[in-house]
């Protein structure tokens, strides 16, 4: 484990959430840390200058040998449980831009701009409805034959932001997690719809925004434009790239919706995916393929397709 600490949701003994502080490979409930006030991570976003101070002193003197956990005897959850938006940045990597021209010509009739467009483009995906935690099993939807997968770099939100700069705009980051932006590829067009794409169908349903393994502190994260991201599928190397690839950064992106709306703690950006995505090759996801995320300093997130049996 890197320096610092790690922010997580587990399931305790009763099966609920709960907040946690990760560090050293171990794992203490928040009220241990911050008090009773404080139970889940959303609870720590919404007095995220404060807390984490405290928690960074906590994990300095080593305050929590007694009661903590090791991290292997905890079901970890999603870190935040839940957000109030989540909100995803589509063709934003130079490098996927190019692999799905040809998709979009036979879908639009015209290939993407290859130049960077003055702002980001963006959907949102359900939160509650479509989080999931590392290791969890992800329902395929009975209605999709074509799931494919997006690794991404999450941005989570720390405090309300308006009409932030691009400068400043990193500064109104709590941290970085991992987003798999699973997608129902053959539901990406609506033949009888003068509107073309249907993101809901594509991008909403049960357990398409697998998301984890934890919540790492920007103080903890170098660079966020620089960082390598990769995916494997059944342990092939699928996407492996880097976010210093994006269109438009992190801090364009946080700038560009905190024009349109106040930005709420916990609110989380993904950010985009880059190339090698399973569309352009005609691969998607079957029952029992395992896929698994990296992406540097943020920890792994894996999770294994399952059957949807809900009737």
């Amino acid at each position: 484990m890197e320096a610092g600490y790690r922010l997580v949701s587990y399931a305790d003994a009763q099966g609920r959430p709960q907040g946690g502080i990760l560090a050293r490979g171990r794992v203490l409930a928040l009220p241990d840390v911050l008090g009773h006030n404080f139970k889940t991570v959303m609870d720590v976003l919404r007095s995220w200058d404060e807390a984490h101070q405290h928690l960074a002193r906590a994990v300095e003197v080593n305050a929590f040998a007694d009661k903590s956990r090791h991290l292997s005897e905890l079901k970890l959850l999603a870190p935040v449980l839940y957000p109030g938006a989540l909100f995803c940045a589509g063709a934003n990597y130079w490098d996927h831009l190019e692999e799905m021209s040809e998709i979009a010509k036979r879908t639009t009739g015209k290939a993407p701009s290859m130049t960077k467009a003055p702002e980001p483009w963006f959907f949102m995906k359900t939160t509650a409805g479509s989080i999931i935690g590392d290791g969890a099993p992800a329902r395929l939807p009975n209605f999709s034959r074509q799931i494919d997968w997006e690794a991404e770099l999450g941005a989570v939100i720390a405090r309300p932001t308006r009409n932030i700069s691009e400068e400043d705009a990193l500064s109104a980051v709590a941290g970085y997690l991992i987003v798999n932006d699973l997608s129902a590829r053959d539901l990406m067009k609506r033949e009888n719809s003068p509107f073309i794409y249907d993101w809901i169908g594509q991008k909403c349903f049960e357990d398409g925004a697998p998301m984890g393994p934890w919540l790492t502190p920007a103080a903890y994260v170098k660079d966020p434009n620089n960082l390598g991201i990769k995916l494997w599928v059944n342990g092939v190397l699928k996407q492996d790239s880097n976010t210093g690839k994006m269109v438009h950064n992190t801090a364009e992106q946080i700038a560009y919706l905190s024009r349109h709306v106040t930005l709420q703690p916990g609110d989380i950006i993904a950010t985009g995916t880059p190339a090698g995505v399973g569309l352009p090759r005609g691969e998607f996801l079957k029952a029992g393929d395992e896929v698994k995320i990296e992406i540097d300093g943020l920890g792994t997130l894996v999770n294994r397709m399952v059957a949807d049996t809900a009737t």
